[in-house]
Formats: structure tokens, sequence, C-alpha cells
């Protein structure tokens, strides 16, 4: 994994109005204490994540946005590639922020991710 490694991030359904992600995205909810989970894009493609997502995890997803190792750390954000609980799993730690903060990098990681588009969308 690299600065420009896509980390290939899962979209809920109730996580899009009209037809864009929201930054919910981005996120973490108080069970992910304080990091969301990604995919390492050097390790699997956005179809293979979104598959392995809805298939192998039996989990919900519309479709993978995209965000890079190098935008994650302009939010003060760190990436850490951890394998757990699978091998191309990547965090993304939010630690040691304030809520106000972790909504302003979340935010800012919805432009990013927008800009670059959808990287695989279901049906």
């Amino acid at each position: 994994m690299n600065d420009l490694t896509l980390l290939h991030r899962q979209v809920h359904p109730s996580w899009i109005r009209d037809g864009e992600p929201t930054s919910q995205v981005f996120k973490p909810t108080p069970k992910d204490k304080g990091r969301i989970s990604a995919y390492d894009g050097d390790q699997i493609d956005a179809k293979g994540a979104w598959l392995h997502f809805t298939t192998d995890l039996k989990l919900r997803s519309a479709g993978v946005v995209a965000v890079t190792p190098a935008e994650c750390r302009e939010v003060n954000l760190q990436v850490i590639a951890d394998g757990q609980p699978y091998p191309e799993h990547v965090a993304v730690a939010f630690d040691g922020l304030s809520k106000r903060e972790i909504r302003t990098a979340a935010s800012n990681l919805t432009v990013v991710a927008r800009k670059r588009g959808w990287q695989y969308r279901s049906g």
C-alpha cells in the first residue's frame, strides 16, 4: 500500500442521497470504536471488495467509493493495514479527534470520494 492506493469503502444503501454517498460513509459510529473499515486496493479491486462484503460477510452495500492514504492523512487520519478480520482489511483511525473534527474529516473525505466517483455500483 502506498499514498495513492485506493481504499475501497462500502456504501450502505441508507447512506445515499440523490444518488451520491453521504458523509456517513466516512463517519465512525460508536460500535466502530473510532475506526472505519476499508479494503486495500492493492490487494483487491472494488468489485471484488463488494463481492466479499455482500457474499462472504453477508452485509449490505449499494456500491464502493474510495479515498487514498494520502487523502486520509490530509485530514489527520491514520491508515492501518491490519489485515484483520480479512487479509485486505485496512482501518482508518479517527483516534483522538473531537466530534467536530470527525464530522469535518468525514465531510472532506466524502467530497474527495464523490469527485473520484463510484468505483463499483451494484445492479
